[in-house]
């Protein structure tokens, strides 16, 4: 269905080809997941399948690509249209029409299909996604994951044979996710459609993928396999993985039942190193930890907090902040017909990490909103650092909280990370460089030079954290911060929130990773329509959690383990993790 021919691509002013080499066929009627780093050309190689490559972003693309035997170099990605559905990272980038049920039928429309049939289609989709009760609704309206699913679902419609899925479960809850796979599944079991998906959630994917395609580093040769051949050798890999790794297991177990079979000697062997939990199994802050079972802050958070202790005035005495840094008392909000938030009522305490957890729509970006003073409350009331977001001028806030929002790219408007980063030393008057250093520490050998946006997901999210930290709040906010993520950049971003918190600052994070929680958060806070429904240290709440408990929970259950990490403590095996990671 899908075949590469030699074929490498190289953008203009680059030094070396995004991709080179690629010679292979992905079959048809198979789920195949596409895996390596950030950096290594995985977009780039979606994008040569749909034409985009090199017709919409330039560069030279040699050797041949075709698709149910259309050649992408001489097919534009119209052309390919009826054959090819495409979903970036991005979904509003995708959106032609404003309402729900009319971007479903724009991409049948186009290619002129009858009016019954599209109609009938349309109804299919609204019930294979879940979007039934949001058909009517303003695309603007929706949440990030929400968005993603009517995206997805508008490349669903026409009934292509080719799927290509950039990061389609990035932004979609643990449930929602599930559901999205499984149409996937059916589309691929009941209708023989191919399916081509890179994604950074390998914890979520893994076990639906028939074959598994890894490019390991930047112009190394590309490897196509089974995903139990692929992930003994992938840099890149899902805790469970690594906790087979860990204990020795061969062949090493994709999914959760896979692991629990095989559970029952690891379980006997952590009850003797630890009686039988982990040592810190609230997920609090210890003297050694920031977080429920984590690592020690090491290196760059070390730093990190170095500089921010060092550069900059030190606040007044008289503006400092309160003891907490942000409470919530009885809110309320409403937007149109919508009931976002009802009576949350939350306190947020220094260095504290908590993690907003629920489904799509359930009001956790709302009650960033609110903390940050974008959103007005119905009712109720909102205090940081001792104001009201929503009637303090944006100065003086800037030193009480920072919001780095889903779309990194919203708070990046220059031509360069210069200017960038000029323009936060001016807007938190601090002085000339602190932005810079900040950004230093964070992305080492980032050109001063270089359009933000050229840099990577990952890089963007560490820029736009850059930028918020230049003003030194003391409670910052992040909405979904591992989005577009390998696991190397979300341990160095666990590394830095880890460090931050340590040196006091309170942090919030609206997230569907249950890994992350549980990597990283002290307390986990779960939304379900606008409301508060559980409210507790990481581990209690995430363990009794079918849907939001992380994979070594699941596997080690009822034993309030979070990771892998805890695991190799309690086994006095971290070096052996450490060398199996590097692997």
């Amino acid at each position: 269905m899908i075949r590469f021919e030699q074929v490498s691509v190289t953008y203009e002013g680059a030094p070396a080809p995004s991709l080179q080499g690629v010679d292979l066929v992905i079959p048809e009627g198979e789920l195949t997941l596409l895996v390596g780093p950030s950096g290594v050309g995985k977009s780039t190689l979606l994008g040569a399948v749909s034409g985009l490559v090199p017709h919409f972003t330039g560069g030279t693309l040699r050797g041949r690509v075709t698709v149910a035997g259309r050649d992408t170099r001489t097919h534009k990605p119209r052309e390919l249209a009826d054959v090819v559905g495409t979903v970036g990272q991005d979904p509003l980038a995708h959106f032609v029409t404003d309402v729900v049920e009319d971007e479903l039928a724009y991409g049948m429309e186009s290619l002129g299909l009858p009016p019954a049939v599209m109609r009938r289609r349309v109804e299919e989709t609204l019930d294979l996604l879940g979007l039934n009760e949001l058909r009517d609704r303003p695309i603007a309206t929706l949440s990030g994951g929400q968005q993603q699913r009517v995206a997805i679902g508008s490349v669903l419609t026409p009934h292509p044979r080719v799927l290509v899925l950039d990061e389609p479960t990035s932004a979609l809850d643990p449930a929602a996710a599930e559901e999205v796979l499984a149409v996937l599944q059916r589309l691929v079991h009941d209708l023989g459609t191919t399916v081509l998906m890179a994604e950074h959630r390998l914890e979520r994917v893994v076990q639906y993928a028939d074959q598994v395609l890894l490019l390991p580093s930047p112009g190394a040769t590309a490897v196509i396999g089974t995903p139990a051949e692929i992930m003994a050798v992938s840099p890149v890999h899902p805790p469970v993985v690594s906790l087979g790794r860990l204990a020795g297991w061969s062949p090493l177990p994709l999914s959760i039942r896979d692991a629990r079979r095989r559970a029952a000697p690891l379980r006997s062997r952590l009850s003797t190193a630890s009686g039988s939990a982990p040592s810190n199994p609230t997920g609090r802050p210890t003297a050694s930890r920031g977080s429920g079972g984590g690592a020690p802050v090491a290196g760059a958070p070390g730093l990190l907090a170095r500089l921010l202790r060092r550069r900059g005035p030190s606040p007044d005495p008289a503006e400092a902040a309160p003891q907490c840094p942000a409470t919530v008392r009885n809110l309320s909000v409403r937007r149109g017909r919508v009931q976002a938030l009802h009576a949350v009522t939350l306190a947020v305490a220094p260095g504290e990490t908590i993690a907003l957890m629920g489904r799509n729509g359930a009001g956790k970006s709302t009650l960033l909103s609110a903390l940050v003073g974008t959103v007005t409350p119905t009712t109720g009331e909102v205090t940081v650092g001792g104001r009201t977001p929503h009637r303090t001028a944006p100065p003086e806030m800037v030193r009480r909280v920072g919001l780095v929002p889903q779309e990194p790219r919203d708070l990046l408007y220059a031509d360069t990370v210069a200017a960038e980063c000029a323009a936060a030393d001016s807007d938190a008057a601090a002085p000339p460089g602190t932005c810079r250093d900040l950004v230093s520490a964070l992305l080492p050998d980032v050109p001063d030079d270089i359009h933000p946006r050229d840099l990577s997901e990952g890089q963007r999210l560490a820029l736009a954290l850059a930028l918020v930290l230049t003003g030194r709040p003391a409670l910052l906010l992040l909405d979904e911060p591992t989005r577009g993520l390998d696991y190397a950049a979300k341990v160095r971003l666990v590394e830095i929130l880890r460090g931050l918190a340590a040196d006091g600052h309170a942090i919030v994070l609206a997230t569907h990773d249950v890994e992350l929680a549980a990597e990283l958060a002290h307390r986990v806070v779960i939304l379900a329509g606008g409301e508060i429904v559980a409210d507790g240290p990481t581990a209690e709440v995430v363990v009794s959690s079918p849907a939001f408990a992380p994979q070594v929970a699941k596997v080690l259950a009822p034993d309030p383990w979070l990771t892998v990490r805890q695991v190799a403590e309690a086994l006095g095996a971290t070096e052996a993790l450490d060398a199996a990671e590097a692997r």
